[in-house]
């Protein structure tokens, strides 16, 4: 494959949310359905894919990274022997004979080599005019080194015979099972539409639109999979819709996992002299006793008054306070913090 980051087009030093733009976009503008006349739009679409599942895995990505880098260095090193006059050839044995070998047997013609040699019957032999056949014990083998360099010879090519033939049925299955990457939508949800189980709708690329029901515990970031509702490319396995739940953070009630967070606002009076308040939650109406000499700084935690978690169990619900004055200046709690502060007595 080639080079994952060229292929998406982003940079070696890419954080996540880029590459998964990126793909978003490469994905859209090469999908075989919108380039229909392009007979590579599938290959492509599939090295593209290949990429982005390499580069979303932090482990798999950095293993590419490194093997990169290691493959810099030897290259660099081979130069800097080359230059040297040091470098060493080796007589490479076996490898493409194999693949040819193997090119034969799945019916595929392996590109010519070299002349191939001459049967035995058809070369003239010094002894071919001698009636009296030598006898097994006169015919002894000219080197018995030549003889063992034959025989492993012959045992390194039928091991790298059979390593070839693996390699091509593993490749075989793999394109066989090759899977569209998944598609990764996010979804904004309130809470309100978490603890009720809302049941959301989901458009799906084909154009179908699928129904999604909250599950039981979901926190924000809570992801949900589709199993075989994602793109479509022919030859190939259909791709995962991947759901990540958003809760929306901006409206009365916040969560922090499955707590349900609130703020109050108090009057001086009552943070001094202490109150008990209600107020409206997404489970109905709750008491809040705000206890004297309290601060914003402050929470007050009610337990299992927040969102039911997948066993069954209740999160709190959590009240911070804030203090906040009357809209107008009122002259009795001016002079009386003014006497605090310079040492009068009223």
């Amino acid at each position: 494959m080639r080079d994952p980051y060229a292929i998406l087009g982003v940079r070696r030093n890419a954080r996540q949310e880029e590459i998964k733009a990126a793909w978003r976009s490469v994905a859209k503008a090469i999908h075989p359905d919108h380039n229909q006349n392009d007979p590579l739009a599938t290959e492509r679409f599939a090295e593209a894919g290949r990429a982005y599942e390499l580069l979303r895995d932090p482990v798999r990505r950095s293993r590419y990274d490194w093997a990169r880098r290691e493959a810099e260095l030897r290259r660099m090193e081979a130069m800097k022997a080359k230059m040297r006059g040091t470098e060493t050839f080796e007589e490479s044995v076996g490898a493409e004979t194999a693949e040819d070998a193997v090119s034969r047997i799945f019916g595929v013609e392996p590109q010519a080599s070299g002349p191939r040699p001459e049967p035995a019957a058809a070369r003239p032999t010094e002894k071919a005019a001698d009636p009296k056949p030598e006898t097994a014990a006169e015919a002894k083998p000219e080197s018995p080194k030549a003889e063992l360099s034959v025989s492993r010879r012959s045992a390194a090519n039928a091991t790298e015979l059979v390593a070839a033939i693996v390699r091509r049925i593993r490749d075989r299955i793999t394109r066989s099972a090759e899977k569209v990457p998944d598609l990764v939508v996010d979804i904004p949800v309130s809470v309100d539409e978490v603890m009720n189980r809302a049941r959301l709708s989901v458009e799906l690329p084909d154009g179908e639109t699928a129904k999604l029901a909250i599950p039981l515990g979901a926190r924000d970031g809570e992801v949900i999979r589709l199993k075989e509702q994602g793109y479509r490319v022919a030859g190939m396995t259909r791709g995962d819709v991947v759901v990540t739940l958003r809760i929306a953070q901006d409206g009365p009630f916040r969560t922090r996992g499955l707590d349900l967070v609130t703020t109050l606002p108090v009057s001086l009076q009552d943070a001094v002299l202490g109150c008990e308040t209600p107020i409206e939650t997404p489970n109905g109406p709750v008491a809040v006793i705000v206890p004297a000499w309290s601060g914003s700084d402050r929470e007050i935690r009610i337990a299992g008054k927040g969102m039911r978690g997948a066993d069954g169990e209740r999160g709190d619900l959590v009240v911070e306070l804030r203090l906040v004055l009357h809209e107008k200046p009122d002259d009795r709690i001016t002079d009386l913090m003014r006497a605090q502060r310079d040492g009068l007595y009223l």
